[in-house]
């Protein structure tokens, strides 16, 4: 029985990789905001528009240690509250209470799965928050203009979690997002991680939080950081990634464009994300109808050698780690799909057989 892997990454190879290696063996220059980095910062920062300002990007070392610093550049009193979606990565969560605060457990909106700034602004009206954390869950693109308009009316800080919305997420605005650069994101580099943000003065506030708290500048310590700084190796991964993001991004966007298509005709009852179609993702859930239970699904998928996976199931509130953490509403939209969410393989790998033999399988099932 041939196996279908849920996710194959797509990294560089070393013939791609190997100009940026010489390039760090001339310069001898390893880490510490050397010259591949700061190249990568330039270049990812043109990938992005903005309605005011101009979009700057900090490096670092992975994008969980990106929040974390996002939330200490903040400067929130200690134990502030955080309000995030149960419906994510445990990164999300993590990175709030490194940063020395609490997460505060939110629902998500039934179309898109993702925590929108309606629903943020209905919640902070009953809730003590000091920011917010909304995530572009499963790549799908967070309302950047409309999380700075809640930030501008309510003066509550944002930090958006991007993590894996490279190539479809494409404005950048005063509320830093933070992306990774993980070898399984459309854009990976093995580890790595940057920010964006049109707020000049955060983004040095940031990188000097990166580098331990130092103001390169003077030398002194006017907060105590941590070492978040991308390595030069990681910069050159990136770099050479880069240089073949169009045809990824292609690739990427036909593979979900032939996932779409091939579910419409053979799987209808099953529910896709309320997301761009034409965009690069890295992964691609479904919701199962009402009666069906994922793990049941996958298990019988499994049994034909095709590989799935529950992403953020179940939700953060189940888990040990974060027992006695704060809920703010009801959790009922994101339950529901913690029971019926599965992720179907999705990588650059693929053939359009392969795809036509996991929808095949799923409409048995159905």
């Amino acid at each position: 029985m041939e196996r279908i892997a849920l996710l194959i990454p797509d990294l560089p190879s070393h013939a791609e990789l190997t100009p940026y290696l010489e390039r760090i063996d001339a310069a001898r220059w390893y880490t510490n905001f050397g010259p591949l980095s700061r190249e990568l910062e330039a270049r990812l920062a043109t990938g992005f528009d903005a309605t005011r300002g101009t979009p700057v990007v900090v490096s670092v070392a992975n994008a969980t240690l990106g929040l974390e610093l996002a939330l200490l550049a903040l400067q929130l009193p200690p134990r502030s509250r955080i309000l995030v979606p149960a419906l994510t990565f445990v990164a999300s969560a993590a990175s709030i209470m490194r940063a020395g605060h609490e997460p505060v457990f939110c629902d998500v909106a039934s179309d898109r799965w993702v925590l929108t700034p309606d629903m943020a602004r209905a919640l902070v009206g009953t809730q003590r928050v000091a920011a917010v954390m909304p995530v572009a869950t499963y790549g799908c693109e967070a309302a950047v203009d409309e999380w700075d308009a809640f930030t501008q009316e309510l003066g509550i800080p944002v930090v958006v979690d991007a993590a894996g919305a490279y190539g479809n997420q494409t404005r950048a605005g005063s509320n830093p997002a933070v992306f990774s650069l993980h070898a399984t994101k459309s854009l990976g580099a093995g580890e790595g991680g940057f920010v964006v943000t049109t707020d000049l003065a955060f983004a040095t506030e940031l990188r000097r939080l990166s580098n331990f708290g130092i103001d390169l500048s003077s030398g002194a310590v006017p907060s105590v950081g941590t070492n978040g700084k991308l390595s030069e190796y990681h910069a050159a991964v990136a770099l050479a990634a880069l240089d073949g993001w169009a045809a990824r991004q292609r690739r990427r966007q036909q593979l979900h464009r032939t996932y779409v298509d091939v579910l419409a005709r053979r799987c209808p009852a099953l529910q896709l994300q309320a997301r761009a179609v034409d965009a690069a993702y890295s992964i691609l859930p479904v919701r199962l109808p009402a009666g069906l239970r994922a793990a049941d699904v996958q298990a019988r998928l499994a049994a034909r050698g095709i590989e799935t996976r529950r992403w953020y199931c179940p939700t953060l509130n189940h888990h040990a780690a974060f027992a006695g953490v704060a809920v703010a509403g009801s959790l009922d939209v994101s339950e529901v799909l913690s029971e019926r969410l599965l992720s179907l393989p999705f990588h650059t790998a693929l053939s359009a057989d392969d795809v036509d033999t996991v929808c095949a399988a799923l409409a048995e099932m159905l």
